[in-house]
């Protein structure tokens, strides 16, 4: 170590090293993997290259990726491409936000309590709930913390669950309640919606929460003021799990009786990152509020009078006694919500009101042109918001293959969540789409039929 000088282990050194952990040979460390499993040999590696050719080689292996810059993309199923304005990269990259960690001292994070405290006020004012917290790993882990919340507050065991909620969220809420003797209930869809005949018969007193996703995972809009009405009768909460954007033009779920609202924040100034990291937003009646997951942030005064910002409720089991903890979600991913944030902020009330406006739009125009064409037919009736699912006359998968050559990504094949619909494709088209890319899209479907 002397003058900063790192030499390399001698052979000695090695020895010794072994020694004193009380081996013989570097092999007895990986005793407990079993042999037949171990690599042999050496490593085929090649020579090693200088900084300009090692970057000149990386560029060549993300150019082989097929990203929404380079296709027109009407894919959705819960991560959508959106525009997203330049002001939200240029406050995330700021080193107080990109690099911040966790507020646990509120007398130096200040700048970072502020910013979630704009979110949580956004997410209210967006969902028209009383309180937010910030926030979730995505929507999934929120719709699952929804119901775990709901089987607290109501003391009940049964969880009823829209079968037209996303395929994959449904899977995450039976994956958190493994273990917990809680009895997980699907009501089936008649013409894409959730059978409110088939609710009513099976929300009971036993039911803790009736689960609801709308805009569905078909697109479609669900029948949200009944669906509440069903559960209330019966003493559950209503959960409800919508698309954000959606809200620029329809009424939030606070105003037709949502008890819990969740979703997936990623189309709130958030890329697509093939896949990850996203946000969800949790949002709630105020009665609720000791019994929300992970952490909120409140407005104070100091001994000064001035304002300031505070941790004001932190339910995770590393904050207090294991057993009293609602949840051990252990990180608000507090960058995408600042996202979140500074969209809002920037596109302000009318903007995005227009966006999801545009959104309306031009979905309802591409499945009127789509619907034309012979051989392809909107599969379910009823209002939708920005998607919608399309049969078609070969497999879906074949479809999605063949527009590729054309740079179109068009759709997401819904025989990988449900086989009988292996015909289906499900449609998105957000404001980034223009005229010129549906029509290129209908013109390359007509020749497949």
């Amino acid at each position: 170590m002397k003058g900063h000088r790192y030499l390399p282990l001698t052979e000695q050194d090695r020895r010794e090293m072994l020694e004193a952990i009380g081996v013989t040979s570097i092999d007895d460390l990986f005793a407990d993997i079993p042999e037949e499993v171990r690599f042999k040999g050496s490593l085929n590696l090649p020579p090693a290259l200088s900084e300009l050719e090692l970057v000149r080689h990386m560029k060549e292996l993300a150019g082989a990726n097929a990203t929404v810059n380079d296709y027109a993309c009407f894919m959705g199923a819960g991560a959508y491409d959106h525009f997203i304005p330049t002001v939200v990269d240029a406050v995330l990259s700021r080193g107080e936000f990109y690099s911040a960690y966790t507020p646990y001292q509120p007398e130096v994070s200040q700048g970072t309590l502020q910013t979630i405290y704009e979110y949580q006020t956004l997410i209210c004012e967006l969902t028209s709930m009383d309180i937010a917290q910030a926030s979730m790993y995505d929507g999934a882990t929120a719709l699952a913390e929804a119901a775990l919340m709901a089987c607290v507050v109501t003391r009940r065991p049964r969880i009823i669950m829209a079968e037209s909620i996303h395929p994959e969220y449904l899977e995450v809420i039976r994956t958190y309640t493994q273990g917990r003797h809680l009895e997980l209930v699907t009501v089936g869809t008649q013409g894409g919606r959730v059978d409110l005949e088939a609710l009513e018969r099976t929300v009971d007193k036993q039911t803790a929460c009736v689960l609801l996703q709308t805009p569905n995972f078909f697109g479609l809009l669900e029948d949200g003021p009944k669906v509440g009405e069903v559960a209330h009768k019966a003493g559950a909460l209503f959960v409800v799990c919508t698309d954000p954007i959606s809200l620029g033009v329809l009424k939030p779920p606070g105003e037709y009786g949502a008890d819990i609202v969740v979703g997936e924040g990623q189309p709130l100034g958030n890329p697509l990152s093939f896949g990850g990291p996203y946000l969800g937003f949790f949002a709630a009646r105020e009665k609720f509020m000791r019994r929300m997951p992970g952490r909120m942030i409140a407005m104070t005064e100091d001994n000064r009078g001035q304002r300031g910002f505070v941790m004001a409720l932190q339910t995770r089991e590393q904050h207090i006694r294991r057993e009293k903890a609602t949840s051990n979600i252990c990180t608000n991913e507090a960058l995408c919500a600042l996202a979140a944030c500074v969209y809002l902020c920037a596109m302000g009330r009318q903007g995005f009101r227009q966006v999801a406006e545009l959104c309306l739009q031009k979905a309802h125009y591409a499945a009127e042109r789509i619907s034309g064409l012979e051989g392809f037919e909107l599969a379910f009736e009823g209002p939708f918001f920005k998607e919608f699912t399309v049969k078609c006359p070969l497999p879906a998968d074949q479809v999605v293959k063949d527009l590729l050559s054309h740079r179109i990504l068009a759709g997401v094949p819904l025989g990988r969540f449900f086989p009988e619909m292996r015909n289906h494709l499900l449609v998105c088209v957000t404001e980034k789409r223009t005229k010129e890319e549906i029509d290129h899209l209908v013109r390359r479907l007509e020749g497949l039929a």
